[in-house]
């Protein structure tokens, strides 16, 4: 009789088993290299839930999970986290409880906290890269100024409607401010507000950023450094512009 399986010997082969699809496109020693990965995504709603879905199931190491607001009625529409179930519970609780379902051997911190001036290099300290999945001007460039602090690479995404943008931003570029202009005269929110965020576009969105985020951590591929994806999936156009 073929003795059981330890703990140990059981979650190693499942890990073996888990990264085979990635093998023809992401080595084994690069496999390693995302392990040993610590990614912030800040903002779980739309973006950010896919985002943290697909980050754990690629096999990055370490999530900061950062997020002080709780699913309401009006997420149901796009965001993943969000179900009949999770109403009213903090997202990075649930972010947390979701990845713990996909991917235990991944390292969590949970922020179930806005992030402010005032807490964001402690809470993104030791981080690779940030995600910036926000939907708030004023706090996107919070997270800006925190990882040109911590001289981290922050890639952002926003989605409005059935468009969205895409950049990543490393720490001695200019950033934000040549997008939406200067920080003190940005509005709070975007385009968002008027045209709604559908679903498909938020997935779309997160995925690229995902590829964005993978890609740099990696070193591999073109990346969007001091570029701006814009992408329209009404009229089907993908361009790049230099900002």
């Amino acid at each position: 009789m073929t003795p059981p399986q330890s703990s140990s010997t059981a979650a190693a082969h499942e890990d073996g088993q888990r990264y085979l699809r990635n093998r023809e496109s992401i080595t084994e020693a690069q496999q390693a290299m995302l392990r040993r990965a610590h990614v912030a995504v800040v903002g779980l709603g739309g973006l950010g839930g896919a985002t943290v879905e697909i980050l754990a199931r690629i096999g990055v190491g370490a999530l900061t999970l950062v997020d002080g607001d709780r699913f309401e009625a009006t997420n149901l529409n796009r965001q993943l986290l969000c179900t009949a179930q999770t109403l009213g519970l903090p997202k990075a609780e649930a972010a947390a409880d979701r990845i713990s379902l996909i991917n235990p051997s991944v390292r969590v911190h949970c922020v179930p906290r806005h992030l402010e001036a005032k807490n964001a290099a402690e809470v993104l300290g030791g981080s690779h890269l940030v995600m910036d999945c926000l939907d708030n001007l004023p706090a996107r460039f919070t997270v800006q100024a925190a990882a040109r602090q911590l001289d981290i690479p922050m890639v952002s995404a926003a989605v409005a409607g059935a468009s969205g943008q895409l950049t990543i931003i490393e720490p001695q570029d200019p950033g934000l401010e040549t997008i939406y202009g200067p920080a003190e005269s940005t509005p709070e929110r975007g385009a968002e507000i008027r045209l709604g965020v559908l679903p498909y576009t938020v997935i779309a969105l997160a995925s690229l950023a995902c590829s964005e985020a993978i890609k740099r951590l990696l070193g591999i591929g073109t990346g969007l450094r001091r570029k701006l994806l814009l992408v329209d999936l009404l009229g089907n156009r993908f361009d790049i512009v230099e900002i």
